[in-house]
């Protein structure tokens, strides 16, 4: 494991994927941290979807007509889910397991990128039918996962948008 900032500096949206599989242990590892997250009053409301079947993967392109081409070639997915009906602060909660998912899967040397897809003009209905999520679930978003084909810098240290930090 990379210490924390360099795991932080290295995570990058990944957009193409090599045509190899992840090992059932990386997706475990994910899918551990993941279920480790914070979540509001404990209440641990998310539900993750894992889609491993390239024809589903493929379909769940067309959730979005921009923002979503990283499915032609992921070679997994991860559905966050959440029953917005249960805790207020739902949505929190799925970003913050979906940020889980994203730093640990950099950590297995995976690229992934999150696409949004609550309140997206039929994105979930597609998610929804594709990986037969229940109806009563609100998609957060949708982790596209693999191996990554293409190469991005890491975060400049020097050039981060200090001005945005406020102190006393």
């Amino acid at each position: 494991m990379q210490d924390f900032i360099t795991l932080c500096q290295n995570r990058r949206s990944i957009r193409k994927y090599q045509d190899r599989p992840i090992e059932q242990e990386h997706l475990d590892y994910i899918l551990q941290c993941a279920l480790m997250s914070p979540a509001g009053k404990r209440c641990n409301e998310w539900e993750f979807y894992v889609v491993t079947d390239v024809d589903k993967l493929r379909t769940l392109k067309g959730c979005r007509t921009y923002g979503s081409g990283m499915f032609e070639t992921a070679m997994a997915a991860i559905v966050v889910a959440l029953d917005a009906n249960k805790i207020d602060t739902w949505q929190c909660d799925g970003a913050i397991a979906a940020h889980n998912i994203l730093l640990a899967a950099e950590d297995r040397g995976i690229g992934a990128c999150w696409c949004h897809v609550y309140n997206r003009e039929g994105a979930e209905e597609l998610v929804k039918k594709v990986v037969n999520v229940p109806q009563e679930l609100t998609i957060l978003c949708v982790i596209a996962l693999g191996y990554k084909d293409e190469e991005r810098k890491q975060y400049d240290l020097t050039k981060l948008p200090y001005e945005k930090v406020h102190q006393d």
